[in-house]
C-alpha cells in the first residue's frame, strides 16, 4: 500500500439516567418539542446547575471495564461556542482534567486482536436540536435534549482503515450495553461518532486529519472514512495540500463535504466552570462500583473457551452481546447438550432466524428453555438433527409455545424418529430390491452410491428414520 489511512474516533455516549445531568428534567425520547427542558436547561437567570451522581457512576463504571485511571479529582469546564440550539452560549464539559484517563478495548481484526487505547472519557452535556424540515423557510429548536448526559470517549490514533474502526465503534457498543450505561440506539443518536482521518506514507509523521461528525450507523462510517481517505490521497497525489476542517458525510451522495473549520482548543475558550465544584471521587466510590459490574465480554469469552471447549470464534460470536452470552449459558444448562452443539445451533439456525426477522435475542419467539428441549430431543433419539430444523421453524412461528412446545409439535406432527430395527431393515430391504444397479456401483467402489440409498431410505421413512441405524444396518446388508 502506497498510503496508509489513520483513524481515531470520537464516541458520544447518551448515558442511561432518567433525568439530565445538571437538571432533573426527563431523558426520554420522543416527547413533543421543548416540554422536557427545564429553567437549568433553558439557562434562565439565577440558575444553578447540580450534577447527577449516576452520570458519575456510569462514567467509572466504563472507566473500570477498559482499564483506565479514575482520576480522584476531575474538573469541569466551559466550553464557549455559539450555535442557536446551545442556550447558555456554552457547553459545560471536561477538559484539562476528565474523569476517565489512558484505558485500552481489545478488538478482532484480521489475523488476531489489536489493542486501542483510549486517551480519555469525559463527561459533558448535549445540546439541543435544530429543525430544519418542519417549518417553511425557517428553523425550529427543540431543547429537550439539552442538558442530556454525555460521555465522550476518545481514542487515540491508533486505527488503520475503515474496518478497523467499524471493528473498535462495534466493540465500544456492545461495551456500553453490557455494563448498562447505554442502550446503544442509534437512530436516536443514544451512539454517535465523530471520525478523525488522515492519511500518510507508511512510517512517515501523521497527516492533516479532518473530522466527519455525527455518523450514526457503522456502514455510514466505513464508506465516509473510506471516501474521505480517498478524497485526501487524491488531492495530494494532485499537488493539493490537506486543510484541517470539519466535515458532514452525505450518504444519499457518499461523500464528504466542507462543515466549518477546523476548531483548536483555543478557539472554545476553555476555563473552570465557576457554578460547579471538582468532582472528587474516593477510593470506597470506585470499589463499590467495581462490585456492580457483571462479568466484561474479554473474561466471559475466555471463560467460554476454557470451561466450555469452544473455539475462539464460537466465544467471540456467542459474547457479542450480554444478551447472548446469558442465552448461551441458559441453553447449556437447559438442553443438557454438549456446549459445541448449543453454540451451533445458537450461531446456526437461531441467529439466522433472527437475522431474518431483524430480531435482537430478548426479543426472540423460541427462548432458552424451549429451545433447550428441543436440543434434549434431539440427543435422546426422538427425532434427527433435520426434524429438528423442521421442529424449530414451527416453534418460531408460535405454532406451540413455551417450554413443551418442541413435544408438543412432534406429537402433533407424528414426527417422532423411527428407531424399531425391524421396521428400518423392512425399509432397507425394500430399498435394495428396487436398486440393484446402486447396490452393484457401491459394491464396484463408488462411495457415492451408499449415500444415495441413504437418500433412499430416509425418503421411505419420510425423514423420521434414525439415521446411525440406517447408515448401520444398510452397511451390514451390504456387507462393508
Amino acid at each position: 500500500m502506497d498510503w496508509e489511512i489513520v483513524v481515531g474516533l470520537e464516541t458520544h455516549t447518551q448515558l442511561l439516567t432518567e433525568s439530565k445531568i445538571f437538571s432533573g428534567a426527563s431523558t426520554a425520547f420522543g416527547a413533543e418539542p421543548n416540554t422536557q427542558a427545564s429553567a437549568v436547561d433553558l439557562a434562565l437567570p439565577g440558575v444553578l446547575p447540580v450534577l447527577n451522581a449516576k452520570a458519575v457512576e456510569f462514567a467509572v463504571r466504563l472507566g473500570l471495564a477498559i482499564g483506565a485511571t479514575i482520576s480522584p479529582r476531575s474538573v469541569f469546564a466551559r466550553k464557549n461556542y455559539f450555535y442557536p440550539d446551545l442556550p447558555k452560549g456554552y457547553q459545560i464539559s471536561q477538559y484539562e482534567l476528565p474523569v476517565v484517563q489512558h484505558g485500552t478495548l481489545k478488538i478482532a481484526v484480521e489475523g488476531g486482536e489489536k489493542t486501542v487505547r483510549i486517551l480519555r472519557a469525559h463527561l459533558e452535556e448535549d445540546a439541543g436540536k435544530s429543525l430544519h424540515e418542519d417549518f417553511k423557510g425557517l428553523s425550529g429548536i427543540d431543547l429537550n435534549r439539552a442538558g442530556t448526559p454525555l460521555l465522550e470517549i476518545v481514542t487515540e490514533p491508533d486505527l488503520r482503515g475503515a474496518k478497523e474502526a467499524v471493528a473498535y465503534a462495534k466493540a465500544l457498543h456492545s461495551l456500553v450495553r453490557w455494563i448498562g450505561i447505554c442502550d446503544g440506539n442509534m437512530q436516536e443518536g443514544s451512539f454517535r461518532c465523530d471520525a478523525n482521518v488522515s492519511v500518510r506514507r507508511p512510517g512517515a509523521p501523521l497527516g492533516t486529519r479532518c473530522e466527519i461528525k455525527n455518523l450514526n450507523s457503522f456502514r455510514f462510517m466505513e464508506q465516509a472514512i473510506e471516501y474521505e481517505a480517498r478524497r485526501q490521497v487524491e488531492l495530494i497525489e494532485d499537488g493539493g495540500t490537506v486543510v484541517q476542517e470539519t466535515r458532514l458525510y452525505d450518504p444519499d451522495r457518499n461523500e464528504t463535504r466542507s462543515m466549518r473549520s477546523k476548531e483548536d482548543a483555543q478557539d472554545y475558550r476553555y476555563f473552570p466552570d465557576p457554578d460547579l465544584l471538582p468532582l472528587v471521587i474516593n477510593e470506597a466510590e470506585i470499589e463499590r462500583i467495581r462490585a456492580l459490574l457483571p462479568e466484561l465480554p474479554q473474561a466471559k469469552r475466555e471463560r467460554f473457551a476454557r470451561d466450555y471447549g469452544l473455539a475462539a470464534y464460537d466465544a467471540a460470536q456467542l459474547t457479542a452481546s450480554r444478551e447472548s452470552a446469558d442465552f448461551f449459558e441458559d441453553l447449556v444448562r437447559a438442553s443438557r447438550a454438549e456446549p459445541k452443539t448449543c453454540a451451533n445451533w445458537q450461531t446456526g439456525e437461531f441467529a439466522a432466524a433472527l437475522n431474518r426477522d431483524g430480531l435482537e435475542v430478548g426479543h426472540s419467539p423460541v427462548g432458552a428453555e424451549a429451545l433447550g428441549a428441543l436440543l434434549r430431543r434431539i440427543a435422546d433419539g426422538t427425532i434427527s438433527g433435520k426434524i429438528a430444523k423442521e421442529v424449530f421453524e414451527a416453534m418460531w412461528r408460535r405454532e406451540a409455545e413455551g417450554p413443551g412446545a418442541a413435544d408438543a409439535i412432534i406429537e402433533a406432527r407424528g414426527l417422532e424418529q423411527i428407531s424399531d430395527t425391524g421396521a428400518i431393515e423392512k425399509m432397507v430391504d425394500e430399498v435394495l430390491a428396487a436398486n440393484a444397479r446402486q447396490v452393484e456401483d457401491y459394491r464396484a467402489g463408488k462411495e457415492k452410491a451408499f449415500n444415495s440409498l441413504v437418500g433412499q431410505v430416509m425418503k421411505a421413512a419420510k425423514g423420521k428414520a434414525n439415521p446411525g441405524q440406517v447408515n448401520a444396518i444398510l452397511k451390514k446388508k451390504l456387507g462393508g
